[in-house]
């Protein structure tokens, strides 16, 4: 009987498109879940704009939202080790919908 650690994985080839890759900006997630999976929803909220729209939403398996726990810590461990750390004022649950600038005007 072989070692499964020894065998090597096939690669796998992973293709984006122009589109996908330009990527959508968020600056709030809301993440919600059944016994089924993890649904976090990707917002992007406008400075005076009372109503903000989900840019994208994207379903998880439980085992995959965990793995995406994961690999984010590890990830801004990293960035924190080359960067310096990020800062996390102190605020409220969520950011204020004027962003504390003044209205607009036409």
């Amino acid at each position: 009987m072989s070692d499964n650690k020894n065998q090597q994985q096939p690669a796998i080839n992973i293709e984006i498109s122009e589109e996908v890759a330009d990527g959508i900006y968020s600056n709030l997630a809301i993440i919600s879940h059944s016994h089924a999976e993890f649904v976090v929803d990707f917002i992007r909220m406008m400075p005076n704009v009372p109503k903000a729209k989900v840019k994208a939403r994207i379903v998880l398996t439980p085992q995959h939202a965990k793995r995406l726990l994961h690999a984010l810590r590890d990830n801004v461990q990293k960035y924190e080790m080359q960067f310096g750390k990020i800062e996390e004022p102190d605020q409220p649950p969520f950011p204020p919908m004027n962003f504390n600038t003044p209205p607009a005007q036409a």
